[in-house]
């Protein structure tokens, strides 16, 4: 179970590191046998 833990802290701080730098887009998480295996990032970039 630890091991499960470090994957999920792990996860929580690259979303955070994404969610900061991101203006519009999105994060798609891909999970296998509950455990986070792949994050995706789609970011817009909006021209005025």
């Amino acid at each position: 179970m630890a091991k499960r833990e470090q994957n999920l802290e792990l996860t929580i701080e690259k979303l955070k590191k994404m969610l900061s730098t991101m203006n519009y887009g999105s994060i798609t998480l891909v999970v296998q046998d509950n455990t986070v295996v792949q994050i995706e990032r789609n970011e817009k970039i909006r021209l005025k």
